[in-house]
């Protein structure tokens, strides 16, 4: 378990000695030197493989190039020290990301009808190809694990053009969302990438449509079902939260980044409904959209006013308020588990949460604030007291 600790405190304490605290401070600044040079070379890798195929810009050129560059970066790996282990790495990963992104790009501009089949099964072949060749000795595994992604990116870029290609909708879509969610935490937690596993979220969220949108200017974050997105999350977290607890550190990381992600979201989901209610499930069992209905904006507006006279409805103000007792009990879960990342989360919107209904809410009723401020005095007094009766059990045993 990761820990925040003071050394200079804990050598002043007895708990450890200054040498035991010159061990730990060296190996916590091993660890971010080392995601901050993971950082920069993939950027490096990336921008260089995604710039050099579009300079060439042309299939051929791009083939050749990248098989050269693929060659040259297993021969390093395979014949020099590890003094320059990191240049044979870009190399190779340079050079297959040609010749996958290169491949991709080339079939969607030329061959746009059969792109999907083609890709489907090239994915999954190269993806399943790395992870047999893990851990051998032609290559690395940072190398081998960066070739198991671009399959899977590939396969799932397939699946993506078949659905848009045929023209899918409901449950097709639903499910392959979540089957790409599944595959990219099967692959980060595979090769150990917790990044890769947090990208995981994303798709999963979009099962219920959860995403966001880009305008010039603006970046947007929209949910169209939030309290049935909110049950979504929860269905992850908890497992999540579970898992971090009673498996083996190489997969509780995992568990954590992911846990933290869906919480995440799940508080973006409640600030929209605390900002506009949600008359859950109008969006899936609801009338159509009105872009999809063919209908008239005022022959669709009776649709949608029908539905809303019968469905549930969660109004703005209950939601602001269910929203502040699930923060602080999050809040204090994630104190007492020591869940620094739940904690700074949870922390992180409680302030969103209260500026935001400063001046949508309750900005003009402050009455609203006094009774939520001496609720709250009671109840930190409690956490004082349950933390002091924690300790006392704790040293006891």
């Amino acid at each position: 378990m990761h820990a925040i600790a003071d050394t200079d405190q804990l050598v002043a304490d007895g708990v450890i000695d200054p040498v035991q605290a010159r061990e730990i401070e060296a190996r916590a600044r091993d660890t971010m030197v080392t995601l901050a040079i993971n950082a920069v070379l993939c950027f490096g890798i990336v921008a260089a493989t995604g710039g050099l195929i579009f300079w060439l810009a042309d299939a051929l050129s791009v083939a050749v190039f990248g098989g050269l560059a693929l060659i040259i970066g297993v021969v390093i790996l395979a014949r020099s020290g590890d003094s320059l282990r990191m240049f044979g790495n870009a190399s190779a990963l340079i050079g297959a990301g040609m010749l996958m992104g290169g491949a991709a790009i080339e079939l969607i501009d030329k061959y746009e009808t059969v792109a999907h089949w083609v890709l489907l099964p090239l994915g999954a072949v190269v993806g399943l190809g790395a992870a047999i060749l893990w851990g051998r000795t032609l290559t690395t595994r940072f190398v081998t694990g960066a070739i198991l992604l671009m399959g899977v990116a590939a396969h799932l870029l397939g699946l993506g053009l078949l659905v848009v290609t045929y023209d899918a909708a409901g449950l097709p879509v639903v499910l392959r969302y979540l089957y790409g969610a599944g595959l990219i935490l099967t692959a980060g937690v595979f090769t150990d990438g917790r990044t890769v596993s947090a990208a995981a979220i994303a798709p999963f969220a979009q099962a219920l449509d959860t995403g966001t949108a880009y305008f010039h200017a603006a970046y947007v974050f929209y949910s169209p079902e939030p309290t049935l997105s909110i049950l979504q999350m929860a269905l992850l977290v908890i497992p999540c939260l579970w898992i971090a607890r009673h498996r083996p550190e190489r997969v509780a990381r995992h568990a954590r980044v992911l846990a933290v992600l869906g919480f995440v979201v799940a508080n973006l989901c409640a600030l929209v409904g605390s900002l506009f209610g949600d008359y859950i499930g109008e969006t899936i069992w609801g009338p159509p959209r009105w872009t999809q209905s063919g209908l008239e904006w005022e022959d669709h507006q009776v649709l949608v006013d029908t539905f809303r006279d019968t469905a549930l409805f969660i109004p703005e103000g209950a939601y602001a308020v269910l929203w502040a007792i699930l923060l602080v009990t999050a809040l204090a879960y994630a104190a007492f588990r020591a869940n620094r990342g739940m904690f700074n989360t949870a922390l992180t919107f409680a302030a969103i949460h209260a500026y935001t209904q400063l001046f949508e809410s309750f900005g003009d009723e402050p009455l609203a604030y006094v009774i939520g401020g001496l609720a709250a005095i009671p109840l930190a007094w409690g956490m004082w007291r349950l933390n002091g009766w924690i300790t006392a059990k704790q040293g006891a045993g």
